[in-house]
């Protein structure tokens, strides 16, 4: 059975409203020459973030598989797959902002980054935990999901605040 997990609903949101919050007020403060260019570089870049955050995680009773979308792919992400059997250890290791990162280690001495941002993430890991033997309950979220939902909500405010300024 495949089993598909999705970008977590908070890192979209924080990233598209932070865009929306950073982006909004250019074509309003554009000359008017660079109103239109302004609009239409706009729509693209919110049509980019839009596509670069439909990453997701897909398992299946043979292996797991990361999907980027073409975008994502040209801007240099890469989708990878990997065999349950492949699959050596999970290697850990720190961030400079004192989180952890996990890695797949295989056989062939590869490394593949363990999504920690995906929705039902402790379902993924008791799909790993089952199909490689590898304990997975050391493993959560890269970071704490109160950054994201607080990063979409200040965003959010932001965003309230340059539609108050414009309308006044």
């Amino acid at each position: 059975m495949i089993e598909k997990f999705k970008t977590l609903f908070f890192v979209k949101s924080s990233l598209i409203s932070l865009y929306l919050a950073l982006t909004i007020p250019m074509p309003f403060i554009s000359i008017d020459q660079l109103k239109i260019p302004s609009i239409i570089i706009f729509v693209f870049g919110l049509y980019l973030i839009i596509n670069i955050t439909n990453d997701y995680v897909e398992t299946s009773k043979d292996k797991i598989s990361y999907k980027t979308s073409f975008i994502s792919t040209t801007l240099g992400k890469k989708n990878w797959e990997v065999s349950w059997s492949d699959i050596k250890s999970i290697k850990c290791l720190p961030t400079s902002q004192g989180s952890k990162v996990y890695y797949f280690h295989t056989n062939d001495d590869e490394n593949f980054l363990v999504p920690q941002r995906v929705e039902n993430l402790e379902k993924l890991l008791l799909i790993v935990s089952k199909k490689t033997s590898i304990p997975t309950n050391y493993l959560s979220f890269i970071s704490p999901l109160w950054t994201y939902k607080l990063l979409t909500y200040l965003s959010i405010l932001m965003i309230i605040g340059e539609i108050i300024a414009f309308l006044n």
